[in-house]
């Protein structure tokens, strides 16, 4: 076997500091925006001539909160609430002999940032803040698109939550991050397993932690307060 040596070419900043909360897949959250920022020796302007014809990218990049040294054939798929096993090439797991990400993002536009040279800001991105990225490739709608495909036994998007957001906490959340949470809270981020309706989960989101709770197909905010300075 011939190990292969992937070099880092960007880090996604996004408003994830960790994984959960994360969109189960890319472009169910488009109001989700993220920065593609190159690693000092890409920041080649050179490299993304003719990137802004596009209008979606694919990002390969690197399950860097799942690393192991061991695999495993079979991995629980939240789709079937973590209870049924099914070969892990048949699925998205972050658990793969290889621990490699594939996202579809929508491209907002590259900009040229002080400090950081050229930069991608896209929308609909699944990866928590830091995620290394292996490569960038352009979409291509005449071979991308498979209207023909089946999709298994994830055939659609999960079920929607209703959000209740109270004014007074949607308040404390800025402005330009309000749709994005609303849409990653209304995808809901708990584990498919737990079902609890008197339970109460923390996500980290844009610096803010936010306490919700659900019943059914509604969930409640409960409280929103500024995560701790480091």
């Amino acid at each position: 076997m011939t190990d292969l040596l992937m070099k880092c070419i960007a880090r996604i900043r996004s408003d994830f500091p960790t994984k959960f909360g994360v969109p189960r897949q890319s472009g169910l959250v488009d109001a989700l925006e993220a920065l593609v920022v190159f690693e000092p020796k890409f920041r080649n302007p050179d490299a993304l001539r003719g990137l802004d014809g596009f209008s979606h990218i694919w990002l390969i990049w690197q399950f860097s909160q799942a690393v192991r040294k061991t695999w495993s054939p079979t991995v629980r798929p939240p789709r079937l609430g973590g209870n049924a096993r099914l070969g892990v090439f048949a699925t998205r797991s972050p658990f793969r002999p290889n621990p490699i990400g594939l996202s579809c993002v929508r491209l907002l536009g590259v900009e040229e940032q002080p400090g950081l040279g050229p930069v991608l800001r896209v929308a609909g991105a699944d990866l928590v803040d830091g995620t290394p990225i292996f490569d960038i490739k352009p979409y291509l709608p005449y071979s991308d698109i498979r209207p023909e495909a089946t999709a298994g036994f994830a055939p659609g998007a999960d079920t929607v939550l209703e959000v209740v957001f109270p004014p007074g906490l949607l308040e404390r959340v800025p402005p330009e991050k309000r749709a994005a949470l609303t849409g990653v809270l209304s995808c809901d981020p708990r584990p498919a397993y737990q079902k609890d309706p008197d339970r109460v989960y923390g996500l980290d989101f844009a610096g803010l932690n936010v306490r919700f709770s659900v019943c059914g197909q509604l969930l409640t905010v409960l409280d929103v307060r500024p995560l701790p300075a480091h």
